[in-house]
């Protein structure tokens, strides 16, 4: 493969087709499942599949079959095979759905409108991941403008993986046999720690989660008449929450949700603190005053790869402080989330959370956990030489530095499950979301350039996965 037709094969075709293929991406406001229970009825998954499947019909790859495969009361899902010249299949993995629109966006932007600013495209879902398939597809254009042989490539993009993937076991087990043994898989669904070399995720947490709701009156009275008489809700879901998180660390208690973090991960993790210092914590918008848990950026990666942590991410029962009356109020329901090191099992954790939560209620009062999240984690096997190898010239060729490895803090169904159906394979994790880009909250961004280097990377690894199995 020749770096320097790579490149500019790449970069054009990001530059005319996938760049204004993205800008009318995000227009369209293709919630997941999981936000948007009228999906079927509004058609905007079913709209962005169709321009998706239009897009890869029109790339000059020999002998590529493209089809949006549906099953029954599922989201449909993208399945593209691009014949090859030998050798054990490759899986490419990415995403088609997108979070709902978060509040915060900064004067200029929203979530559905594209802008671009120098390298930046903002807007939803761009990065997380709607670039994968363009990415993937011109990795695999630009070896064949080259006539560069590579494996069999099988493309999977789904449509509901901002809501767990719950459906995407249904159509691996409906395609198996079309996708066969896959002995390398790469997904683009991932981050990276910054904009200047290629990132291999090597890692990635669970995730266990559902809505916690107190309730101690039939309806809301005077807090006047009833405080000092009447436990709070809220006090009660505070007293909860202090039996899973210590409130003054953030530190998990319950040993349940711990693992023991490997050595190499743990040298992984000085080394990408080397690689990023203290640009690690400096890329969150902290406001003035503020700052990290910890200044050890060793210990914040390992805080965010192999750790707990539980964060609130929703509520109901407490209205608008505007509009707030001097209440004792009959309920409180809060939404967690409990991210979980890679080796937990999400089920077991779900169930333990639940019943840590529910028994010995304070005060008697009516306490429910409705779990509604728990997806497994995983813990890349070992990278065989062949493939650190390419990763780290194909970084040095088309970053000018070397690879880095760190796990990430979040959650790809899909990496679990095809670590289970697929044991033999090699993984090959990675992603454009870096410092400041922000997906699933408010000012999300695709670095442009970061987009192409790492598309010329994915070609590079695909040619290099052929040569390997040649010996």
């Amino acid at each position: 493969m020749e770096p320097q037709a790579t490149t500019a094969y790449v970069g054009q075709l990001w530059d005319e087709a996938i760049v204004p293929e993205l800008v009318e991406y995000i227009r369209i406001p293709n919630k997941s499942a999981a936000f948007d229970p009228d999906w079927r009825e509004r058609g905007l998954i079913d709209r962005v599949a169709g321009r998706f499947e239009a897009w890869a019909r029109r790339q000059p790859i020999p002998g590529m079959a493209v089809e949006v495969v549906r099953l029954e009361k599922r989201t449909p899902l993208i399945f593209i095979d691009i014949p090859g010249a030998g050798g054990d299949p490759i899986l490419l993995y990415g995403h088609l759905d997108k979070q709902p629109e978060m509040a915060g966006w900064r004067a200029g932007l929203d979530p559905w409108t594209p802008v671009i600013e120098g390298d930046r495209l903002y807007g939803r879902g761009a990065a997380d991941d709607g670039y994968s398939m363009f990415a993937a597809l011109a990795a695999i254009g630009a070896l064949a403008a080259q006539k560069v042989p590579h494996a069999r490539c099988v493309l999977v993009i789904e449509a509901c993986e901002e809501s767990g993937s719950f459906d995407l076991p249904a159509y691996i087990e409906h395609l198996a046999a079309r996708i066969g043994n896959p002995g390398l898989v790469i997904a683009l669904d991932s981050g990276c720690g910054n904009y200047e070399q290629l990132w291999c995720t090597t890692s990635l947490r669970g995730l266990a989660g559902g809505t916690l709701t107190v309730e101690v009156l039939t309806e809301g009275v005077h807090s006047g008449d009833a405080g000092g008489v009447v436990p709070s809700s809220f006090r009660v879901a505070r007293q909860l929450l202090s039996r899973i998180e210590d409130e003054r660390t953030g530190a998990i208690l319950l040993p349940e949700f711990h693992a023991k973090i490997p050595e190499a991960r743990l040298a992984q993790a000085r080394a990408a603190a080397q690689a990023l210092g203290p640009a690690m914590y400096e890329r969150f918008p902290f406001i003035e005053g503020a700052g990290p848990v910890t200044h050890d950026v060793a210990e914040l990666i390992l805080n965010r790869t192999w750790r707990p942590a539980l964060e609130i991410v929703g509520a109901d029962g407490l209205p608008e402080a505007g509009n707030a009356g001097n209440v004792l109020r009959p309920r409180t329901a809060l939404k967690l989330s409990l991210r979980l090191p890679p080796e937990i099992d999400a089920k077991a954790a779900s169930a333990r959370l639940k019943a840590a939560l529910e028994s010995d209620p304070p005060h008697g009062a009516r306490v429910t956990f409705k779990g509604n999240w728990a997806a497994g984690g995983w813990n890349a096997p070992a990278m065989a030489g062949w493939l650190e190898r390419s990763l780290d010239e194909a970084s040095r060729t088309f970053f000018g530095r070397p690879a880095a490895y760190m796990g990430e803090g979040g959650t790809i169904p899909f990496m679990a499950m095809l670590g289970e159906r697929f044991p033999q394979a090699q993984f090959f994790i990675t992603g454009v979301l870096g410092p400041h880009s922000n997906a699933h909250g408010p000012n999300e961004f695709l670095h442009i350039p970061t987009g192409k280097r790492l598309t010329a990377c994915v070609a590079r690894v695909i040619a290099d996965h052929y040569r390997a199995q040649r010996g």
